[in-house]
């Protein structure tokens, strides 16, 4: 089997962290971490996604926004206009 050696540049930080992770993971090293990867991906074994975490609200704006949503369906704290002009005049005062 041939081998080459691939140097990948990264910041001593995230050398750091990713052999901490990689330990805890049960691996021997990150090296051992990438090639597990590496192999899964190219057998089409892994796929990759990037996306922004979910957020969730906090208790209180949850509580904040729930009496939000209350007051809308019962009518309270909404103000109905029939054109532009009126939904305007409203805004200004």
């Amino acid at each position: 089997m041939d081998r080459v050696i691939v140097q990948v540049p990264m910041t001593k930080t995230l050398k750091v962290q990713a052999e901490a992770v990689a330990r805890d993971q049960g691996f021997s090293s990150v090296q051992e971490a990438i090639r597990l990867f590496l192999t899964k991906f190219a057998r089409r074994e892994l796929s990759v996604s990037i996306g922004y975490p979910d957020e969730h609200l906090s208790p209180r704006a949850e509580r904040r926004y729930a009496k939000i949503i209350q007051d809308i369906k019962s009518g309270k704290n909404v103000t109905k206009t029939d054109n532009l002009d009126q939904l305007f005049a409203g805004l200004e005062s």
